[in-house]
């Protein structure tokens, strides 16, 4: 680590709860550790620097560009301390990333979330699908080695709690924070 904080990636599909996560868990690692931690926030930060080319109308969203995203993301994470927010893994490099954070969320709880979110029927149809076939579960597994991977259950706030928690262990046990 040559004495730089490590890189966190919390992921999973759209409603499980990683931007409210990212945001305690840099606020926990702050309090508990006195450690600045910088979270990013991919969606906004896509959204912001316009990091993508092409807009899908069918789910009205941009269709990221990987290689823009990771341009834009270079000096902070060989400056180490970030945590990431996003639904999509595959293309962070693995060299950058210390500790990936897979939250999931079973599909009643997850189907009122993206509801509450005004999600159209097509895109709550589309995230639940993802959520059932593992597809963001299967993508982190298929990009990094299993040892920097923690899956987490996000239902309820005592969850939320507790993955803290686990997660904080976790950086203490492997010595990277």
């Amino acid at each position: 680590m040559d004495g730089k904080l490590p890189n966190i990636l919390i992921t999973g599909t759209p409603g499980v709860g990683k931007t409210s996560f990212a945001v305690l868990l840099q606020e926990k690692l702050k309090e508990l550790k006195g450690l600045d931690f910088k979270n990013i926030n991919i969606g906004k930060l896509v959204n912001e620097k316009k990091l993508y080319k092409n807009w899908n109308k069918e789910f009205n969203v941009p269709e990221f560009d990987d290689e823009m995203i990771n341009k834009e993301l270079e000096p902070y994470l060989n400056d180490g301390g970030v945590i990431l927010d996003f639904h999509s893994s595959y293309f962070f490099p693995e060299k950058d990333i210390n500790l990936v954070v897979l939250l999931r969320c079973n599909n009643t709880e997850l189907y009122d979330r993206l509801k509450a979110r005004g999600y159209n029927d097509k895109k709550i149809t589309e995230n639940i699908d993802c959520e059932i076939m593992e597809v963001t579960s299967e993508e982190v597994r298929d990009s990094y080695k299993d040892d920097i991977i923690i899956e987490l259950k996000s239902e309820k706030i005592e969850d939320m709690e507790n993955n803290l928690d686990k997660v904080i262990n976790i950086l203490e046990n492997k010595n990277l924070i």
